[in-house]
């Protein structure tokens, strides 16, 4: 098992967490998601991602993957990120409904500075504590931990009643937003 910031074999299904800077509230607004999620989709049909569970919460996404063969994990995630860094921020400074604009600019521009790796701005950490789930009750623990999370935060009562994760697919075995491959 690897818990540093480190992938273990790619086609074995990995605990991933990654945070926006300073724990901020992006995800609040759907647009910001919905981003989120079609980056995802096409990381699934085009980039060899396995996706096996998911979360979106306010300030931070887990997920549950594993890589097709011929695929590198640690690379998909990276690329994902990248990619939807410079998506949300743009979308972010083209919204004008956004009443938190200038202060979330501020805060990423202010994290890409204390950062040499970016060149104006940084919207995830830099860690994406991966965890590669070698045991079936590892997979039962992240995957119960992933789903709950909206329920322990007090955003719904059942876990299946969260629209942006796979808790959909597992619970109630009907489609949710993302193509999952179920554990």
């Amino acid at each position: 098992m690897l818990n540093d910031n480190r992938f273990g074999d790619n086609t074995k299904p990995h605990f991933i967490t990654f945070s926006v800077v300073n724990w901020i509230d992006v995800f609040t607004r759907e647009s910001y998601k919905q981003l989120l999620i079609e980056s995802l989709d096409f990381c699934i049909k085009e980039k060899g991602l396995i996706l096996h569970a998911w979360i979106i919460m306010s300030n931070h996404v887990h997920l549950i993957a594993s890589a097709k063969g011929g695929f590198e994990l640690a690379a998909l995630i990276r690329d994902l990120k990248k990619f939807t860094s410079r998506m949300i921020i743009e979308s972010i400074g083209s919204n004008g409904q956004e009443s938190r604009k200038e202060w979330m600019i501020w805060m990423f521009k202010r994290a890409g500075a204390a950062n040499s790796n970016n060149k104006v701005y940084q919207f995830w950490q830099q860690d994406n504590h991966p965890i590669e789930l070698s045991t079936n009750e590892m997979m039962d623990q992240r995957l119960n931990y992933l789903h709950e999370n909206p329920v322990r935060a007090g955003i719904v009562n059942f876990a299946s009643h969260y629209k942006y994760s796979s808790a959909v697919d597992y619970y109630e075995e009907r489609l949710g937003l993302l193509n999952v491959e179920l554990l």
